[in-house]
């Protein structure tokens, strides 16, 4: 299906207003995919994000600024973010030793588990959303690269 029928427009004024449009729409349709993927697993993307950038860490402790500054949405709030993920055990969050203003934050265990959980099962869902092989999948990351360059 094109743009044009997904939204029903009948033309765009040019390419690059289409190509705005079309990625938009799809970004769109890739998170709501994804929001109910992560549903299943009783979490949000966004706590996913927080789960993925301390996964990277550890066994290194991070703090709330690391995780903000590492965030796929950066109006996503860390803080919060933390707070629920502490309530589900998947982190923990002391006081800083150096610096008792900041927290240190790690992943748990169990935080470690789910994320083994959820990665196959989320390869199948992005291979399935993308509909391409890996060599097309490198080429739109390297033009999506560029754009945000």
């Amino acid at each position: 299906m094109t743009i044009e029928e997904a939204i029903k427009v009948k033309k765009f004024h040019n390419e690059f207003e289409r190509l705005a449009i079309n990625i938009s729409y799809t970004a769109s349709l890739i998170r709501s995919r994804h929001i109910q993927f992560f549903k299943g697993h009783g979490i949000s993307p966004e706590q996913y994000n927080v789960l993925r950038i301390l996964r990277g860490q550890y066994p290194r402790q991070s703090n709330v600024n690391l995780v903000q500054e590492r965030m796929i949405d950066k109006m996503s709030n860390a803080s919060r973010l933390i707070d629920k993920l502490v309530k589900k055990q998947l982190v923990e969050r002391k006081q800083c030793e150096e610096d008792r203003r900041q927290a240190d934050v790690l992943i748990t265990r169990k935080g470690l588990d789910m994320l083994e959980r959820i990665d196959g099962g989320l390869d199948s869902l992005n291979r399935s959303i993308f509909k391409c092989d890996e060599k097309e999948a490198e080429r739109i990351n390297e033009i999506l690269n560029s754009i945000r360059d």
